[in-house]
């Protein structure tokens, strides 16, 4: 019995792919329409892909693209003998059925192509499973990331006319002015880091730097929690250095002002438990998915997110954990790898991701004023120079634990060292670590957790 797969034939629409080609011929400016759409690879056989790869080379050379021309570029490269190309390249002309439909005709052959390369990913897929070499969960991701490959080159960009954009920016400037909050960005809940960032941007890489023990997966983690309830958005927090239960008995204790300690070891007074109620409640209402799996990659990441319906933010903690899909040998080279990859998921799927990241004991070993850390550098970015390039905006967590001053001990610094969209500059947060919490200078918190200002 035959092989089915040898039986069915590819997609592909020849008349379709005859229809774009006689409409070029019929009229050379008609490229321009469908350049945009297709390139010579999505024509199914080869004597067309020939054929459209000519007229490519010719329209980039600004060529006039007829029968004549045409032919001479065949005859010239190869492809056809003047009486056999003749002969094609009449009857494409011929049997065009209305070149104003050629955007139709194009469109055509882009979705065949992008079938037959569904076909041909799907046989890799089934061959990859079938051959069982490797880590099931790295076959799973790389079956999904194929696919997605194929969904994300589904359409191709264009270039725009400065015109059409000022007439966008007009019209996003009269949004804001309707709308100020839903046209910023993501609020990050800390008004003065908002008034300097203007809110985190869709695709906006967000990297937040610290020595350990400062209190950046506290910060990131109050970030997410005032993103998810104020946006209603989704909010997915990749740990891989604390367990889920960790994480999440630190946003209790943030969420209730109970000190972590009563959490850990259950010394809890009849009162916090009715505070903790209302703070569960409250969290539990917001849609915060959280995975503790450790080294994950960047392909295992895009494969679960493309599983979260009204994603608003990511959250990462931290870059240096990570793994790279492929094997390098250099560390520096690894998390560049890492890190420019982030930046490209956030691209594509239009959030902000805001990632921790750790620093080198370089502000330590420079030394402040009262025996403490200095404040912290772009140049200290631990493992590779390529995040402080990766990245649209670098925020630095800095906290002299050294200081013994009462007024001055709950007082943290976010210095903004790099912001693509705006300005930077360094903001004074309040820092209760008793509750894993920042908040705005404005508002302290007396003894028994009553904000006041």
């Amino acid at each position: 019995m035959a092989d089915l797969d040898s039986i069915k034939q590819m997609p592909y629409s020849l008349e379709a792919e005859q229809a774009v080609l006689g409409g070029i011929l019929v009229d050379g400016e008609r490229i321009n329409e469908v350049a945009e759409i297709i390139t010579s690879t999505d024509f199914y056989l080869e004597r067309h892909q020939a054929i459209y790869a000519a007229m490519q080379e010719m329209f980039v050379q600004s060529r006039c693209i007829d029968f004549v021309t045409l032919l001479d570029m065949l005859e010239r490269s190869g492809t056809y003998s003047k009486k056999d190309g003749a002969q094609y390249i009449k009857l494409l002309a011929d049997t065009v059925p209305s070149i104003a439909n050629i955007r139709e005709y194009a469109n055509i052959v882009r979705d065949n192509a992008l079938l037959r390369a569904l076909i041909n990913n799907s046989r890799d897929i089934a061959d990859s499973a079938y051959a069982a070499q490797g880590n099931v969960s790295e076959i799973i991701d790389s079956a999904e990331q194929k696919i997605f490959s194929i969904a994300a080159n589904k359409y191709r960009g264009d270039f725009a006319h400065i015109r059409d954009v000022i007439v966008e920016n007009y019209a996003l400037i009269q949004q804001m002015i309707d709308d100020p909050e839903g046209t910023t960005g993501l609020k990050t809940g800390f008004g003065a880091i908002d008034r300097v960032l203007i809110g985190m941007g869709k695709g906006d890489f967000v990297l937040v730097g610290a020595r350990p023990g400062v209190g950046k997966t506290a910060f990131v983690l109050n970030v997410a929690e005032n993103v998810a309830k104020k946006s209603k958005k989704a909010v997915a927090i990749f740990s891989l250095e604390m367990t889920k239960t960790q994480l999440v008995a630190r946003m209790l204790s943030s969420a209730s002002m109970i000190e972590n300690n009563k959490l850990r070891t259950g010394m809890l007074e009849p009162d916090d438990w009715v505070t903790l109620a209302k703070a569960a409640s409250s969290l539990s209402n917001c849609d915060i998915l959280i995975d503790d799996t450790a080294g994950m990659t960047v392909t295992a990441m895009r494969a679960k997110l493309r599983r979260i319906k009204n994603l608003g933010l990511v959250v990462v903690d931290y870059l240096q954990l990570m793994q790279s899909d492929r094997k390098i040998e250099n560390r520096v080279q690894e998390v560049g790898d890492i890190s420019r990859n982030l930046k490209l998921l956030a691209k594509d799927f239009g959030v902000p991701i805001l990632t921790c990241a750790q620093l080198s004991r370089a502000p330590e070993s420079r030394g402040g004023s009262t025996g403490g850390p200095k404040a912290p550098m772009l140049s200290d970015l631990r493992d590779s120079g390529a995040i402080e390039q990766d990245a649209d905006i670098i925020m630095f967590l800095y906290r002299d634990y050294y200081e013994q001053d009462a007024e001055n001990k709950n007082l943290a610094e976010i210095m903004v060292a790099k912001n693509r969209h705006g300005t930077t500059g360094k903001i004074t947060l309040g820092w209760y670590g008793q509750y894993y919490k920042f908040i705005d200078v404005e508002q302290r918190y007396d003894d028994n957790s009553a904000p006041h200002n």
